[in-house]
This record gives structure tokens, C-alpha cells and sequence, in this order.
């Protein structure tokens, strides 16, 4: 079967899904509101699948159910019962022990494990993931809060003793910022998310949350678990148009952090409207444009594998994907064919099937986009080398090789974030260290080579331009103890297991002179527990 006739029959019959697979449609009418379940009775956004289904009239988007749209007055609501859970830092959540919050999480934690099943289904029927990936995001998710409750507690148990420095004694501890409104990416809509959430409510701020445009369903599971698991108020859903409902909390200043996965576009508006910038923290996740380097004595086959996986995991729809590959001119051609017939091994069709690794795209208007760059690209000199490259159907697109790609081409500078690789050719390697100099953008690159001698020199250039190299391995964020952030468009702030604790909390410390009286007092507020925060408590 040639590529033109796969691509025309990806898509499959109703009666070809599988049963253990199936979905049925979920109509949400209902959000988390001040610790209580509320019925919603307004209008609704109806969410249809990435993949479509055959039938006598042709194709149909597979339909999956809808959730409310809420409007200004309904975000208002939302956020004043984060501002109220909160309660100026008196509220129960602020004020609770480590050792309380931690309960909580960890109560929350084994109802979100109930819900597995049901939250992978939809993760995969709304974004169009594998099956095998959408297991591998819940299941990450999991361990990601685990390893941040361990996090936790160290964090703690560093706090948990007095200083005395030059006649002052104190404790020092991490207090909460606020009210958080944490808004989180379609790619990775639960674990990205969560990264943010997470952490955002350990450390005792109360929040306002938004699921990313697509891949909203797939949250309703784990209402009940964040209702049961937490205090009234410190959890609250916000759904809907983000210019219709963000806006208006955004533009009350009572947002005390912001906490974002997206466009550096979206959220330079966000803060701008905020009333007082100065005073808005934000943690920041933005645009990447992550070059691949193979040098000339790289291991082909080893770049080919790597840049493969880089470019392509989840259709090239991840922030770390590698969106641009240069390689030396001496080893082009090999390169280009091992890639090419690689490529053409790749399977693709539904995101249940086995071992499947391109699926159809959430977003509608990225079928024309795509199309619009590898038309720009021809435009100025370059081919698609692979044999159907760029053919669609649907919302499926079959990856696209392009070579060679120059600096007069939307795909050098634009993060094109599908399933479309740009390769261009140099002959020194000031050629691509310059790109990754002169980019807007500095989150991570990709290094293949064996020779120290040119390796070691440009790390010491890339390292002060980007903030992750790889040397022979495609760009990632994992492990999650490592920091992750970017420089430039990039990012924000940096996100890990330990960084997002501290970057979603501030050091705060009591302080008194070193005299008896005082002694005495601090004595007396630990020795009694008047005080939640001054405590010598040591979390095991």
C-alpha cells in the first residue's frame, strides 16, 4: 500500500473501534465551585474528536460531549471564592500544618489513581494521543505528585530548627503567595497542568483553574477528588473562552500569581492586564524553536533515531521537540536517507492501535497552517523529500521532510509545533550557533558528535543561550527533578520537583532578639503549638 493510500484510509468505521476503546459521550453541566459541585444551565461548547469516523456521507468527526461556557460573572465567582478560601493568608488552607496539607494531597492522590481508566479514555479521544502515551502521562502525573510530596517534606524538615545568627533568633520557612490562576497546555493537559497545580496548592495557595482549550473533558473525572480531598474554596474550575473569562480576573489585581503553559504572545497580554504587574509573580512555560546539531563525525544512525523521536513524538506537539535540524554538508545525504526511510516505518493511524505514533491533530486551523509553511518553504528553494510528505485527510497530516531550508523561510524562525522537520545543510559551525544566538527563543538544543574538541566549545556557548544542551539525545524536560525552564520567549521561571515548590511560595521568617524573655516566649508558643508556622515539628 503506498503512503497516498494509507493516508486516505486512515481513518476507521464506527464498528472498527474497538470495545475495550470506546467512548461515550460526556455532557458536562457541572464545575467546581466554592468546595460544592454546581450545576451548570447555561450555554455549552460541544468537543469533537481529533479522529473521524467513515460513514455514508463520508467523514465525521467522532463527537465526544461538551462542558459549560461560562461567562465574566461566573470567573468573578470562581475567583472570589479563591479570594475568600484564602482570606488575606488566615484562611484554613494557608494556615495548616505541612504535615495537613500533605494529608490532603495524599488523600487526593488515591481517589485521582480511581479515575485512571476514565481520564486516559478521554485523554486520548480528545487530543488524539496514544493510548500507550496517554498511560504514560497519567501514569507520570502520579509519580510526579509523589516525588513532590517527598519534595515536600524536605523542604520542611530544613525549616523544621531555629538559627540564631549574630543575636537574632528565627525560623525561616516557605509561606504561600495567594491566589494562583493556573492554566495549562493541550499537549499535555493533565501533566503539564498539574505540574503547576500541584505544587501551586502544597504550599497552601488556593487556586483558580483552567483547562487548556482541548482537552477539557478529561478533568471532569477528578472533580470529586479535588472537592473531597481539600478544603471548600481552594480548588476552583473555570471553563470556557479565555478572552471572555480571563480577562476580567486577570483586570481585578486579585491574582497573585500566574502560572501558564502557552504562546509568549498570550501571555504578555495576561500580565498586561493585571492592575499592578510589579506585584504579579508568574511562572511561566512559552515558545521553543529547539535546534538539532549533527556534527560531521556524529553516529548517523544513533542522530537519525534521536532527531526522529525528537521531531516527531506526539506529532512534533511538544514545547521540547526538535522544530529544526542542521547537519553538516559532508554527511547530508546519508543523513537525509536513513531519516527518509525511517520515516517511512513510522506507523500511523488510531491512537489506540498498538505501537501507533502519528495520529490526526487536535487544532482545526493547524492543517492549514502546516500547509501554508511547507508551501512558504517551496517557495523559497526547498522540497519535501519524503514520499507524502505533508498529504492530509482529515485532521491527520503525514510528516513532512524539507530540505533544504534557509533563513527566508517561515519554518527557520516560527515554531511550527506539528509534524513537520526543517533541515538545512552547513558547512561551519558558526552557522548554527549563530541561529541559536539569534533566536527569540532559548529553551534546549541537541548536539550529536563524538569529538570533544568541537564539542566542548560550543557547550560553553550554548549554555549561556539556552538552558538544557543534550548531547546525543533529543530534547526533553524529564527527569522531573531537573530543573526545567528557557531563556529569551521562552519561559519564566523554573519548574521541577523541588524549584516548583519554592517558585509557588516565598521565604518568610519569624525573627526576635536573643534574650531570655524571648527565649522563653518562642519556647512557649512551640512547646503549646499556639503557632502553626512556628513549629519545630519534624515530618518523617
Amino acid at each position: 500500500m503506498t503512503i497516498s493510500d494509507k493516508v486516505e484510509n486512515i481513518f476507521p468505521t464506527e464498528n472498527d473501534i474497538p470495545a475495550e476503546v470506546r467512548v461515550r459521550a460526556l455532557e458536562q453541566k457541572d464545575y467546581l465551585l466554592n468546595g460544592k459541585i454546581t450545576i451548570w444551565r447555561g450555554p455549552v461548547q460541544q468537543v469533537f474528536s481529533p479522529v473521524s469516523l467513515k460513514g455514508k456521507k463520508g467523514l465525521t468527526r467522532k463527537y465526544l460531549g461538551s462542558y459549560p461556557l461560562m461567562t465574566e460573572k461566573d470567573a468573578l465567582e470562581a475567583l472570589e471564592s479563591a479570594v475568600k478560601a484564602y482570606d488575606e493568608g488566615k484562611g484554613i488552607w494557608p494556615t495548616s500544618t505541612v504535615e495537613k496539607r500533605i494529608a490532603c494531597m495524599e488523600d487526593f492522590v488515591c481517589r485521582m489513581r480511581e479515575k485512571r481508566s476514565e481520564v486516559v479514555r478521554l485523554l486520548m479521544w480528545e487530543i488524539g494521543k496514544s493510548l500507550e502515551d496517554s498511560e504514560k502521562e497519567f501514569d507520570r502525573t502520579v509519580e510526579y505528585i509523589l516525588d513532590t510530596l517527598n519534595a515536600m517534606k524536605e523542604l520542611d524538615r530544613v525549616s523544621s530548627r531555629l538559627s540564631v545568627t549574630q543575636g537574632v533568633i528565627a525560623q525561616i520557612k516557605r509561606a504561600p503567595l495567594g491566589v494562583v490562576l493556573c492554566m495549562g497546555p493541550y499537549n499535555y493537559p493533565l501533566n503539564e497542568t498539574f505540574t503547576t497545580l500541584i505544587p501551586a496548592i502544597l504550599m497552601g495557595n488556593t487556586v483558580v483553574f483552567k483547562p487548556p482549550k482541548y482537552g477539557v473533558l478529561l478533568h471532569r473525572p477528578l472533580l470529586e477528588a479535588f472537592r473531597d480531598a481539600f478544603p471548600k474554596g481552594v480548588v476552583n474550575t473555570l471553563y470556557g473562552q479565555g478572552r471572555r473569562i480571563i480577562g476580567p480576573i486577570m483586570k481585578t489585581g486579585k491574582i497573585n500569581m500566574l502560572a501558564f503553559i502557552g504562546s509568549s504572545k498570550v501571555a504578555d497580554i495576561l500580565k498586561q492586564q493585571h492592575p499592578a504587574p510589579h506585584r504579579l509573580r508568574c511562572v511561566l512555560g512559552l515558545d521553543a524553536k529547539n535546534a538539532g546539531i549533527i556534527l560531521s563525525d556524529a553516529d548517523i544512525d544513533l542522530a537519525v533515531k534521536e532527531s526522529l523521536a525528537g521531531a516527531l513524538s506526539y506529532n512534533g506537539q511538544r514545547c521540547t521537540a526538535l522544530k529544526i535540524l542542521f547537519v553538516h554538508r559532508s554527511i547530508q545525504n546519508e543523513f537525509l536517507e536513513k531519516l527518509v526511510t525511517r520515516i517511512d516505518r513510522i506507523k500511523a493511524g488510531m491512537p489506540w492501535e498498538p505501537e501507533v505514533k502519528i495520529t490526526p491533530l487536535p487544532e482545526d486551523e493547524k492543517i492549514s497552517y502546516l500547509a501554508d509553511v511547507i508551501s512558504d518553504a517551496k517557495k523559497y528553494g526547498a522540497k519535501v523529500i519524503n514520499e507524502g510528505g505533508g498529504m492530509t485527510n482529515g485532521n491527520f497530516v503525514h510528516p513532512a521532510v524539507l530540505y533544504p531550508v534557509n533563513n527566508k523561510m517561515r519554518l527557520w524562525r516560527e515554531e511550527q509545533f506539528g509534524p513537520v522537520i526543517p533541515v538545512a545543510p552547513f558547512d561551519d559551525i558558526k552557522e548554527p550557533l549563530k541561529y541559536v544566538v539569534d533566536s527569540d527563543f532559548g529553551q534546549q538544543v541537541s548536539i550529536f558528535g563524538s569529538d570533544e574538541t568541537k564539542i566542548g566549545p560550543m557547550l560553553d556557548t550554548l549554555v549561556n543561550q539556552v538552558c538544557r544542551v543534550n548531547i546525543n539525545s533529543q530534547c526533553q524536560r524529564g527527569p522531573d527533578a531537573f530543573p526545567f525552564t528557557g531563556r529569551k520567549d521562552s519561559a519564566e521561571g523554573t519548574l521541577s520537583v523541588s524549584d516548583a515548590l519554592r517558585i509557588f511560595s516565598i521565604r518568610t521568617l519569624v525573627a526576635t532578639k536573643d534574650s531570655d524573655a524571648n527565649k522563653r516566649l518562642i519556647r512557649n508558643i512551640i512547646r503549646n503549638r499556639t503557632s502553626k508556622f512556628l513549629s519545630t515539628d519534624f515530618i518523617l
